[in-house]
């Protein structure tokens, strides 16, 4: 079984989200090989949670508050995601870490948030292109990965791990299969330090595609993928669906 998730950003209004999830459980495609998660814009996610409601397809914000309610203007907390039939959260994607501020702390408290209330944090970690040509790549990412999980304590939840490379995504460039499935491999070997034996699943995003997802699933170390813009189309998303599914 892969993770394919799909992070639809804010790509496809109300109306668009509907009609794409609609369109995936009338198709009827394959996930027996598949575990579907798709991220929609907040104003669409208690709809596609009735849409998929006795599926196997899942829904998760693309974000959330660190504290579950109050005075905090615009924000919505990890509890109320739960609330209307979340399973996961996108926590420190690099949109959020670069265009928006978040810092290394703020994902921290929101990822005790989210497992505080059940749900499963999918945390983005990656290097930016000048980390890249500096030599940085893994002081960068170690840096994400003690911060996020040093003494987390993850008691009966689970938590997901997703490498993007920043310099990746969107750019359609993606990072080369030989390099991201060596990466993962020592994401995994540093998640140790962390959680032990406890297996995290690592997943891959920046440039996924139909025409490239199944050389990146089809690696070891790799465990899925989180896919954006070619995601947020049904043709593409059904594309890789079937891709994965039958790679």
């Amino acid at each position: 079984m892969k993770y394919l998730f799909a992070n639809w950003k804010m790509y496809l209004d109300f109306a668009e989200s509907c009609i794409l999830a609609s369109r995936l459980i009338q198709e009827k495609l394959d996930f027996e090989k598949v575990a579907l998660g798709v991220f929609p814009n907040f104003l669409a996610i208690s709809e596609l949670g009735k849409i998929f409601f006795e599926t196997s397809i899942a829904v998760g914000g693309q974000n959330c508050a660190w504290t579950p309610k109050g005075a905090y203007t615009g924000a919505v907390s990890a509890l109320l995601l739960k609330e209307v039939g979340c399973k996961y959260v996108l926590l420190g994607h690099s949109e959020r870490r670069y265009i928006f501020g978040e810092t290394d702390e703020d994902i921290r408290k929101k990822i005790e948030a989210a497992l505080d209330v059940g749900l499963v944090p999918v945390v983005c970690i990656g290097e930016t292109e000048q980390d890249r040509k500096d030599g940085k790549r893994e002081y960068r990412l170690k840096k994400q990965l003690m911060k996020a999980f040093d003494g987390l304590h993850l008691n009966s939840g689970k938590v997901i791990v997703s490498y993007e490379p920043v310099w990746a995504i969107g750019t359609g460039e993606p990072c080369p299969t030989a390099d991201a499935d060596h990466t993962i491999g020592w994401i995994k070997m540093e998640l140790q330090d962390f959680f032990g034996e406890t297996e995290i699943p690592v997943l891959y995003g920046g440039s996924i595609t139909a025409e490239n997802v199944v050389s990146y699933v089809a690696r070891d170390m790799i465990d899925g993928v989180l896919v954006g813009g070619a995601s947020a189309k049904y043709e593409s998303l059904a594309g890789i669906i079937l891709a994965v599914a039958g790679k």
